[in-house]
């Protein structure tokens, strides 16, 4: 069996979505009955953005250091607290991109993102650990674009 591309080129795709339960964040919801935040799955291009802020993460701190080469531990150390660069870990750096991107409602800053890294580090990992399932899963396929509508012949 080999892959049908006309098939593949054809067919409609949509991002996959799916609302997942936050209790613990339940106060912060208007409906506390049913807390949910809703994400969706990354594009490849996406999926590209969060590796590289892991890798501006550590390049950051590198230029620090090299910028201060010859210079105390603690000078080095307060640079980079005084950056905010050095304190995050690129796992960390990595899924705080994914959740703002991946986020549907609500929408995410980065600022949102680190604060519930911060406050609520279960649910964080649940929410980015969602969004790599939904894009590991790739794009929900629909049904096949047609050619338009058929028009219906007279009899002869």
């Amino acid at each position: 069996m080999s892959f049908d591309v006309k098939k593949f080129k054809k067919t409609k795709h949509t991002q996959r979505v799916a609302d997942c339960p936050i209790p613990d964040l339940a106060r912060f919801c208007s409906d506390p009955q049913k807390p949910y935040w809703r994400v969706r799955g990354l594009t490849g291009q996406e999926l590209g953005q969060t590796k590289e802020a892991a890798a501006r993460n550590k390049n950051a701190g590198a230029m620090v250091e090299a910028i201060a080469a010859g210079s105390t531990k603690e000078k080095i150390e307060g640079m980079k607290t005084a950056l905010g660069i050095g304190t995050v870990t690129d796992n960390i750096a990595e899924r705080i991109e994914q959740l703002v991107i991946g986020s549907v409602e609500p929408k995410m800053d980065t600022e949102l993102a680190v604060m519930l890294c911060e406050r609520y580090p279960v649910e964080f990992y649940d929410l980015t650990n969602k969004i790599l399932q939904l894009t590991g899963q790739g794009m929900q396929p629909g049904e096949l674009r047609g050619s338009g509508k058929t028009e219906v012949s007279e009899q002869v």
